[in-house]
């Protein structure tokens, strides 16, 4: 399988994220939410590693890597937090939308800073995602 068959997995899962999200977290502190499942997270993704036999791997990954790895891992922890607190609030079918601006600006940080070359596809795209979001939000 390529790596379209895993990101449209991907998509399919995060929008049920956020269906899920907003039922669950009804009278629930959206902090206390996150932290329920990161939890679960974790211990899912833990056993994936432990079934795939590389758990002895994680001594191997270098400082480089780590640093990154941490990075991300703290990105990941506030965007759920401000995710959540965000479905709390408002309603998935706006929050969802604006979460989705990260494509577009995934698109124009990676050309800042990895160096990828823009195509016409890629610029195109993320410009109608962030039009899309825009249709969403604002016109009523």
């Amino acid at each position: 399988m390529n790596w379209v068959f895993y990101a449209i997995l991907s998509a399919f899962f995060a929008s049920l994220v956020a269906i899920f999200g907003k039922i669950g977290i009804k009278g629930v502190d959206s902090n206390l939410a996150v932290a329920i499942r990161t939890v679960i997270i974790v211990v899912f993704a833990w056993v994936i590693v432990w079934i795939q036999g590389n758990a002895d791997e994680v001594f191997k990954i270098s400082k480089y890597s780590y640093t990154f790895i941490i990075l991300s891992a703290f990105a990941t922890g506030l965007s759920w937090l401000f995710y959540y607190k965000a479905l709390q609030l408002g309603e998935v079918s706006k929050v969802a939308p604006i979460d989705k601006l990260s494509v577009a600006l995934t698109i124009l940080l990676a050309f800042m800073f990895l160096a990828e070359k823009p195509t016409l596809g890629n610029v195109v795209g993320g410009v109608l995602v962030t039009a899309g979001v825009l249709a969403t939000v604002l016109i009523k």
